[in-house]
């Protein structure tokens, strides 16, 4: 039985959206699956069908964050700094982890050390995302005088890998050489609306906009919002919001089922959020997140994909949006995208377990 190891960034859930719906599909083969994620297993189980054995940790950190929508620079520079500092040692680290692990393929989204570990031990390994940390960094860093070798050392890592499979929509990733674009990853299923409804003991009949800004904390004045008749807000359980017309949503309804079920989602750009909307026939709101660097390529997809309009973050706080909601479910809904990056992602991770010694 092959044994694939997988690492899954915990920066937000969007790497956890693109990566399960591979992982489920490749479980109808024989496969042992072992993943390493900073996300909790809790989290994990809700989107990873198949049997796995975990391994907390987090050989990545991608930006540090103030919120879901602006990146701490600073602090940001000083943790990458702090971790290039013995980039030899942790490589040297992490191929004598995978060495005892023993996987025959590693796939990343999108750390770049398990792939530097894996070349360090001629094991292949592929990387999966819609960015990479590589082209991040030099955004918001290049000129910088320190940043140039360990610019140098992310490329090395990324280029060891067999592929670099540029999931749909994506950067443009010039810089890699081993570049595979594949389609649209997404959970796709039926609405449930009965179900959901008895689950969160809400009327069927309102109309439901959901308000999900992906795994990093932050709250919206939800308090501040007016009452448009016949709309219900569905909001995380923690935000902990006491009004007739907004019910929080926490664990009893898993959150594509959920989202499969709204009227609309109310979100921030990115990747997870925007290819399942579009590929379960959802309309969105979105808030922008300033200056981030994959956001025109989400953004362009997602006009061409669905019933989609912005929102600015003072409309977003007083909730003077309601217009928004309404241009959006008076638009035609284009057709939705077929998430097939799922199985071309499958196909070129089969191959590479087939023949281990490329």
């Amino acid at each position: 039985m092959s044994h694939l190891f997988v690492d899954i960034s915990a920066h937000g859930l969007g790497h956890l959206a693109q990566t399960a719906p591979v992982l489920n599909q490749l479980h109808r083969t024989q496969l042992r699956l072992t993943v390493r994620s900073g996300l909790s297993l809790h989290q994990l189980r809700r989107r990873i069908s198949a049997p796995f054995e975990f391994i907390p940790g987090e050989p990545d950190f991608g930006f540090v964050m103030r919120n879901a929508l602006d990146i701490d620079l600073a602090k940001s520079a000083s943790r990458y700094q702090q971790r290039h500092r013995n980039w030899s040692n942790a490589i040297a680290a992490e191929a004598d982890f995978l060495r005892q692990l023993k996987p025959d393929l590693v796939l990343s989204n999108v750390a770049y050390l398990p792939l530097a570990g894996a070349a360090r031990i001629g094991v292949p390994a592929v990387a999966m995302c819609s960015l990479n940390w590589a082209d991040l960094f030099a955004h918001y860093f290049s000129g910088k005088v320190w940043a140039a070798s360990i610019h140098d050392e992310m490329l090395c890592a990324y280029h060891s890998a067999a592929a670099f499979l540029r999931v749909t929509p994506g950067m443009p990733m010039s810089a890699l050489a081993n570049l595979q674009p594949i389609g649209p990853i997404a959970s796709n299923v039926p609405a449930q609306r009965t179900e959901v409804a008895t689950s969160l003991g809400i009327p069927v009949t309102e109309r439901w906009v959901l308000v999900a800004l992906g795994g990093i904390e932050h709250r919206l004045p939800v308090e501040a919002w007016p009452k448009p008749a016949g709309v219900r807000w569905l909001v995380p359980d923690n935000w902990e919001v006491s009004r007739a017309d907004v019910s929080s949503y926490g664990q009893q309804v898993s959150f594509i089922n959920l989202l499969a079920s709204a009227d609309a989602l109310i979100t921030k750009t990115g990747y997870g959020s925007f290819a399942e909307a579009s590929c379960n026939g959802i309309p969105v709101l979105y808030l922008r997140r300033p200056d981030w660097p994959e956001e025109p390529c989400l953004i362009e997809w997602l006009k061409a994909h669905s019933r989609s309009a912005e929102i600015t973050r003072a409309e977003a706080h007083s909730g003077m949006f309601v217009h928004r909601l309404e241009e959006v479910w008076n638009t035609a809904c284009p057709a939705r995208p077929h998430p097939h990056g799922i199985t071309e992602a499958c196909a070129c991770i089969s191959r590479l377990l087939q023949s281990p010694h490329l």
